[in-house]
């Protein structure tokens, strides 16, 4: 597990967006995992501009979504279908049919969830997975305490998880109590993944996901375990990190973000590094 701190939210998110673009470039058929959530907004925001001024390419590649809500259908306004359409897909040259979430509606949801391991599968498996995390350390939706080798499957949305997402709906009766949502193991069997966390709300879990053992109750830390993860955090996220120093040197010393830091250098007022946010739209 690799640690990298920028300055500020939008650096953070251009950074993730961009090594999805370079992994996109070296790979046209590359299959990717992908995430919803606010903190991904300004990722696909991001691609679509990439996409739009520097024709960045995706008409062979694949997706598979981390998770969907169980009882709402693909057009309703909470649905994370609807999220990817009106953040990602309708905004580049993807292949609706190449892009993939769990049937929330299916009649038989056990069915359902091994018929989403089995697609995955057939495509060779996610070569790149993007990743949020929830304040109790869930990934997707695999709540405290989670297997750390679990597949896709139903899971109950814990308190903390509704609280939390119950806002972005007209009232907390219509949030759904049940998602589908990629297993631990699932996420494990990426060959390389990039977990985005920003704001000091996440702090304390992304400090625990870390620097504590790896623990069910916190499944976050199951990325302990992967050989080739990136957690990119701004300033505010890192904040409870006990060697936050050494993360914040790695973006501007380490070989492998060399390229990232000719394409973004720093403007540098009174000594203070700042970086620009990307263009809107």
């Amino acid at each position: 597990m690799q640690v990298i701190i920028r300055p500020n939210a939008a650096a953070a998110a251009d950074l993730a967006a961009g090594v999805i673009a370079r992994n996109l470039r070296e790979e046209p058929g590359l299959v990717l995992g992908l995430a919803t959530g606010r903190t991904m907004e300004p990722v696909y925001a991001r691609l679509v501009q990439m996409h739009r001024k520097e024709g960045l390419d995706f008409s062979n590649c694949h997706t598979f979504n981390l998770d969907e809500y169980i009882g709402l259908p693909a057009q309703h306004q909470n649905s994370y279908r609807r999220y990817m359409n009106q953040h990602l897909f309708e905004h580049v040259n993807i292949k609706l049919e190449n892009t993939h979430l769990p049937n929330g509606l299916a009649d038989d949801l056990e069915t359902e969830c091994a018929a989403y391991e089995r697609l995955i599968k057939k495509r060779g498996g996610i070569d790149l997975q993007l990743l949020g995390i929830g304040r109790n350390g869930h990934l997707g939706f695999n709540e405290p305490p989670s297997e750390l080798y679990s597949l896709t499957r139903v899971e109950a949305l814990s308190p903390v998880t509704r609280q939390q997402n119950e806002s972005l709906f007209e009232s907390p009766d219509q949030m759904p109590q049940r998602a589908i949502t990629m297993g631990l193991g699932t996420i494990l069997d990426c060959r390389r993944c990039i977990l985005l966390a920003t704001g000091e709300e996440k702090a304390a879990v992304v400090a625990e996901t870390v620097e504590s053992p790896i623990t069910s109750m916190i499944p976050a830390t199951a990325l302990q375990l992967h050989p080739e993860c990136v957690l990119i955090l701004d300033e505010a996220a890192g904040g409870q990190l006990k060697d936050s120093g050494h993360y914040r040197q790695i973006f501007d010393n380490e070989p492998k973000w060399e390229s990232f830091r000719r394409a973004w250098p720093p403007v540098r007022t009174n000594g203070i590094e700042v970086v620009r946010a990307p263009d809107k739209q």
